[in-house]
């Protein structure tokens, strides 16, 4: 049966709209929320699929997994890469998930000092191990601040130009993502001091599908 790629698009087009839109009432969410969010988080995932559809989008490999479990919150360990140098990836994060409030989950990012010494960790059952938190640094301003939707699936973005960026040209950047148990959509964009976008997917978000959990 031939894939109805328009379907998942026009969905996508409206959730990144409603982004926009001022803040209205949310779905209200828990602890458990924050915990199932943190598992369907967590896969390896791929866009070549949108890639041979769309040469304007790169065939990218994210590679989500849980480490610390000592600490409070969620933790992932993330790296993101081209296809074709998957063993060098151009983004290396850690994320930890928070409830905020009965509305919002927090998903605070983190670089890691001399991270390159841990590119591969995905691949082990304790990524990261020997890592101290004080070889964390938060980038403060670019937390992804999450709600659920109605049937399950979660949605956020940064808050406004909070997150700084200079990267580029760029003063600020900005995040919008959508989450599902098969599916991450991510846009970052990058901006100048007048809003002009100088990096970053210009016409939507990239499509990461899972394919496999991990």
């Amino acid at each position: 049966m031939k894939y109805n790629f328009l379907k998942p698009i026009l969905i996508l087009t409206s959730i990144f709209a409603l982004l926009q839109l001022p803040l209205q009432a949310q779905e209200q969410i828990n602890e458990r929320d924050v915990k199932k969010l943190y598992q369907m988080m967590q896969g390896f995932y791929s866009s070549e699929i949108q890639s041979l559809e769309d040469s304007s989008y790169y065939d990218i490999r994210l590679k989500m997994v849980p480490m610390w479990t000592d600490f409070e919150g969620y933790w992932l360990y993330v790296e993101q890469a081209m296809s074709d140098s998957e063993a060098k990836p151009y983004r290396q994060r850690v994320y930890q998930l928070m409830l905020a409030d009965d509305s919002t989950i927090e998903s605070r990012v983190y670089t890691i000092k001399n991270g390159e010494q841990y590119y591969g960790d995905w691949k082990y059952d304790n990524p990261l191990e020997g890592l101290t938190l004080d070889s964390l640094t938060e980038r403060t301003g670019c937390s992804i601040w999450l709600h659920k939707n109605p049937d399950g699936t979660f949605y956020g973005s940064t808050n406004q130009n909070d997150c700084e960026s200079n990267l580029r040209g760029a003063t600020y950047a900005t995040s919008k993502v959508m989450i599902t148990r098969q599916q991450l959509d991510s846009w970052d964009q990058g901006f100048n001091d007048s809003g002009k976008q100088v990096w970053g997917a210009v016409k939507g978000p990239y499509q990461f599908r899972k394919i496999s959990r991990f």
